[in-house]
């Protein structure tokens, strides 16, 4: 079970920047509007968000004008058909896309405005990645596979969380292997402890199990629910699979770059059945 250790700053292993040479993010960054949703309570959101591929008749609205918000220390999955914007929206909100119009807020700071480099420091610090395709150093070992991050960052890691966190995701006798000599199951394993070794505000998956058999599907789905309720983890998902997104306490579907519908407490027949009304 995750315990909480010694609180303190949450950090996040995108990879990026240095320790001590990147600059602060300056004030005029840092926008709240006055209607905005508390940051206690809302890790990410997404105001009149809209993305614009192409131009004339070549343009296709990848996202339409999107307004949603994922609370703290809850686990979100995001649907729709293929095409529906869902993972533009996820690239958006978690900062490896840039919106064609809209705002986008990590907690209360608008990273629409950062500079490039201001916003690989908020990746770097305040954001985790889940990809579908592991995105594992195939010359690094397991274990620093999952501190890569935090050394790039000058950081050393708390051992004690470190340690809960491999003992979590059951790798501890894999932690001298190479990606190459682990399964799929056991690499996004490892991908998911680096998402959660430096305890980032919020984590982005995007199909995390998508490469995965059912049953090492299921354990990844198992460790990132475990976060969520055991630590209070924010999690945000990508998936096309109803039964990995009846894991989520939320489901927001999406169609032509819209917000159409939104599901709490979700079972896999009933997320089923709405999937299916987009043919209608």
């Amino acid at each position: 079970m995750l315990r909480n250790p010694t609180a303190r700053r949450p950090t996040a292993p995108e990879i990026g920047g240095r320790a001590g040479r990147d600059p602060p993010l300056v004030s005029t960054c840092v926008t709240a509007t006055t209607e905005s949703a508390s940051s206690t309570t809302v890790a990410a959101r997404a105001v009149a968000a809209s993305k614009v591929y192409g131009s004339g008749e070549a343009e296709v609205r990848a996202l339409d004008g999107v307004d949603v918000e994922f609370e703290r220390g809850r686990f979100t999955a995001i649907m729709g058909p293929s095409g529906s914007g869902k993972s533009t929206l996820m690239h958006c909100l978690a900062g490896l896309d840039r919106l064609t119009s809209g705002q986008v807020f990590l907690g209360d700071v608008d990273i629409s405005k950062l500079s490039e480099k201001q916003l690989t420091i908020v990746r770097r610090d305040r954001i985790g990645f889940v990809f579908q395709a592991f995105n594992l150093i195939p010359t690094l070992s397991a274990l620093e596979n999952i501190t890569l991050p935090e050394s790039l960052a000058g950081r050393k890691p708390d051992q004690a969380w470190l340690d809960q966190v491999i003992r979590t995701v059951g790798l501890q006798d894999r932690l001298k292997h190479r990606p190459s000599e682990l399964s799929g199951g056991q690499q996004q394993r490892v991908a998911v402890a680096r998402a959660l070794a430096s305890r980032p505000e919020i984590i982005f998956a995007d199909e995390p199990t998508g490469n995965l058999d059912s049953k090492s599907g299921a354990h990844v789905l198992e460790f990132m629910r475990q976060a969520v309720t055991e630590f209070g983890q924010t999690i945000v998902m990508v998936t096309h699979d109803p039964s990995a997104a009846s894991v989520a306490d939320r489901v927001v579907f999406l169609a032509d770059g819209r917000i159409v519908d939104e599901m709490a407490s979700p079972s896999a027949d009933a997320i089923l059945d709405r999937l299916k009304r987009f043919g209608d």
